[in-house]
């Protein structure tokens, strides 16, 4: 399987991605064929354990069906005590992009190499109460950041704006050792919280709520975060 890799979407937008979590569950192949067709960039999958994180959610079974049906570059994040157990199924069933957290019990390299190894783009993510000061050492590693501006497990909480100046300090270890890293938030994003973000220099944002249950339909939700691209650091 070749995997749609992440340097292959545009630098020049922000790139959207839906989390899944928020959507229909009765009828998940037509919520992704909706943000799709609304023109979202990626798709956020969320991966819970029920062990490092206090929800389950779904498994590679789950991913491989979905996979079928778009092909959308699929954004999956694992939120689990022991990524590396799972990096060849998830990779196998369609994931692209891996994303992991720092906080689980694997050795960090190893998930990277695993990724890698698979032939997806590599995440590392961080809880709100992780410094950023620990990514230092991965951060030429990974091709993104995922910073988790809510507390992991649950969808439709609200957005933690102490966490933008997180955002801005991981921006700047990516400008000075990895100049084509992306940084990507997820929780609480929509239209009002994310232009401060977006300055900070998150460039992805996963949005669950603000998409899938938009009031004004998903491809309206996603056209205005994309109208805050104007707002991107410059490269």
């Amino acid at each position: 399987m070749r995997h749609r890799l992440l340097g292959e979407l545009s630098r020049e937008k922000v790139l959207v991605s839906p989390s899944v979590l928020a959507s229909d569950f009765s009828c998940l192949g037509e919520e992704v064929k909706r943000v799709e067709s609304g023109g979202c960039d990626m798709l956020h999958l969320d991966i819970m354990d029920g062990h490092f994180v206090p929800n389950l959610t779904f498994g590679p079974g789950v991913v491989s069906s979905l996979r079928k049906g778009t092909g959308l570059l699929f954004d999956t994040h694992l939120m689990l005590t022991n990524p590396l157990s799972y990096v060849k199924a998830f990779a196998e069933a369609g994931s692209d992009l891996i994303t992991f957290h720092v906080e689980s019990e694997d050795d960090p390299r190893e998930v990277v190499d695993a990724i890698r190894g698979q032939g997806c783009s590599v995440g590392i993510s961080v809880k709100p109460g992780t410094s950023a000061k620990v990514l230092e050492q991965y951060i030429e590693l990974v091709d993104m950041v995922l910073v988790m501006t809510v507390e992991p497990g649950f969808g439709g909480q609200s957005f933690m704006a102490e966490m933008i100046p997180k955002v801005a300090e991981i921006a700047a270890m990516f400008r000075e050792k990895n100049p084509r890293g992306l940084i990507e938030v997820d929780g609480g994003i929509d239209a009002r919280t994310a232009p401060e973000i977006i300055r900070a220099g998150a460039g992805v944002l996963v949005a669950g709520t603000a998409v899938f249950r938009a009031k004004e339909g998903a491809a309206e939700a996603i056209r205005v975060l994309h109208s805050y691209s104007e707002l991107l650091p410059a490269r």
